[in-house]
Formats: C-alpha cells, structure tokens, sequence
C-alpha cells in the first residue's frame, strides 16, 4: 500500500533526542575507549539488560507529542496531518529498549528506523522527513551539507521547563541564517551593523532568499491551512525572535508575506536578550544558529542548534 506524505509533517527524531540515552551512550563510550573490538558486544548486553527499564523525556519529546495531539483534527480520507519517525544508529534488537517507552507512554508513532550502527541520514529522504532532530553533531551537518531537510542538533533538555497550554504547538525560529539565507548576517559580521541596516532599509522591498528552515516553514503554514480552524486562532502558534531592529525589519516581514506564510509573533531585540521573550513565548522548541543565544535559551526552553552548511564563511566568525 503507497502511502502519500506530500502534505503531511514529517518529523525525523533519533532515539537520543526523543530519550535521555546518556547513560547508555557514556557506557558504549567508556567500553569503546578500552576496547573497540568488543564495545558494540557488551552495548547489545547492556541495553538487553536494560530493555524493560523507564527512560527520562529527552529535549525533542515535548514537540513530538504536540505535534501529534493534531491528528485528532485529520480530516476523513486524508493522509495524517503529522507523522514521526524515530531513526537510530541502534540494532533492532538494542532498540528494544526505545520501542517499549514508546509503547509504555502510549506515543502514536508507527515508523521506526533501526540502522544497527550505520548512518541514519541515508534514509531520511526515504520517509519524507521535513525536519530531523538529533544529539549527533556529524549527522545533522550532512543533512545540511546535502540540503535534503531542516535539521537540529538538540541541547540538553530544560531542568524547569514551565508548562504549555494543552492542545497547542509553540515553535520558535531565529530569522538569519535559518528561515532566511545567511548573505544578511554575513554582512553584518564582514561590514558592520550600520552597513547592515542600510542594505536591508534599502532591499526591503526584494525578498530575502530562503535559508535551511525555509521549507519546514512553509511545511507547518500549508499545517495550518489543513486543521479547522482560521489561520489566526490555529493551535500551531509561530513565533520569530530575532536581534534585527528597525529599520532593517520591514524586509523580514514582506519576505514573509511573498512566501505566503502567517507567523503569529515577530520580536525584533534590536540585540538585547533573547531569554525572556522566549520565557514569555514557551515554545516546545527554539531554533538559532549561535551558541551564544542558545547557551541561555536552552536552560529554560527546549533549544537546537542549525549548523552552518560546511562552505559558509559563517563558520569561521562562529568560532
């Protein structure tokens, strides 16, 4: 039976992102150190042993589960209007483990990836996936190198996270270098704020080229449009916090309007801090591309970090 997930919202999340596996991964690492020829043995033996035992929420369980609450308003005869997909470098039998949670909490996720140590990007364009989550740095960038999705690598989960509002999805985006391209920042970075400010004043007008987290955008837009309710009372509230301030905002927001998405809240920081109106937000999850604003984000809302494609001069300023 073919099964069509053009319109539906793909999420790829690995076991380590949906889960704490740390133990398990600091244990894999300790035997790998002592003994590379034997530690893939004594991880199978650890995680049967280990296989009925509860695992914590890892940072990508909140959006995993709101995200899938909205299958409850999937029209009759249509395709879901979300779908997860947990892909991990486990053995079928190691993932045990993972599926047994999964069941335990009752998650409504049906497709599962196994890989038994090998890369799991291979298959990403396989099952449609639109955003991939991971805690795996080497994987994330080649699914950014290749351009086949949006892809995170997740900080630690919040130890306090405050408590959202039942029934919503709450996402929010930095703007440069992850909804839109990175020829902005990188004049920003190269030639200063001021020069900065007058080009975007300037270009208001010509839309801002699509960055790694544009097609998931208009994923979640063409989301919105498929649940019952209008664009401005949607359960799927987007927000964009970012340091631009005026007058370098007008071409964010008519880059917006020519890609024919609706975005709830723009904050333009005009540089201040972006913590306390990501507090104030709650999102399930925030996207930035800098350590800088994620080393704060992260303690208090779920956070990911977008790499740099390999090429980006950006790389180098980030360091």
């Amino acid at each position: 039976m073919s099964v069509n997930l053009s319109e539906t919202l793909v999420i790829g999340v690995s076991a380590t992102a949906l889960f704490n596996l740390k133990e398990a991964d600091q244990f894999f690492r300790e035997k790998f150190s002592e003994d590379k020829n034997t530690a893939i043995s004594e991880y199978r033996k650890y995680m049967l042993k280990h296989e009925n035992s509860a695992l914590k929420d890892g940072t990508g369980m909140p959006l995993v589960k709101a995200l899938l609450e909205l299958n409850k308003y999937q029209p009759e005869g249509e395709s879901p209007l979300v779908e997860v997909v947990v892909m991990s470098r486990n053995s079928p039998e190691t993932g045990i483990r993972v599926l047994q949670n999964i069941r335990n909490q009752a998650i409504k996720i049906s497709r599962h990836a196994f890989t038994g140590g090998e890369s799991v990007v291979d298959y990403l364009d396989a099952f449609d996936v639109d955003l991939f989550l991971t805690t795996t740095v080497k994987d994330a960038q080649k699914v950014i190198d290749a351009k086949t999705c949006a892809a995170a690598i997740l900080k630690n989960p919040p130890k306090n996270p405050k408590k959202i509002p039942a029934g919503q999805v709450r996402i929010a985006f930095d703007g440069d270098a992850v909804l839109f391209d990175e020829s902005s920042e990188l004049v920003y970075k190269a030639e200063g704020l001021d020069k900065f400010i007058q080009i975007e004043d300037e270009q208001q007008n010509e839309p801002m080229q699509e960055g790694p987290y544009a097609a998931l955008l208009k994923k979640l837009a063409k989301l919105q449009e498929r649940l019952p309710f209008s664009v401005e009372s949607s359960p799927v509230r987007i927000s964009i916090v970012t340091a631009r301030s005026a007058p370098a905002e007008m071409r964010v927001i008519k880059t917006l309007r020519h890609w024919g998405v609706y975005v709830d809240e723009v904050f333009f920081l005009g540089g201040l801090e972006k913590t306390k109106v990501l507090e104030a937000f709650n999102p399930h999850i925030y996207f930035d591309d800098q350590d800088l604003h994620l080393e704060n984000a992260s303690k208090i809302v779920p956070s990911g970090k977008v790499p740099y494609l390999s090429s980006s001069l950006l790389n180098s300023t980030e360091k």
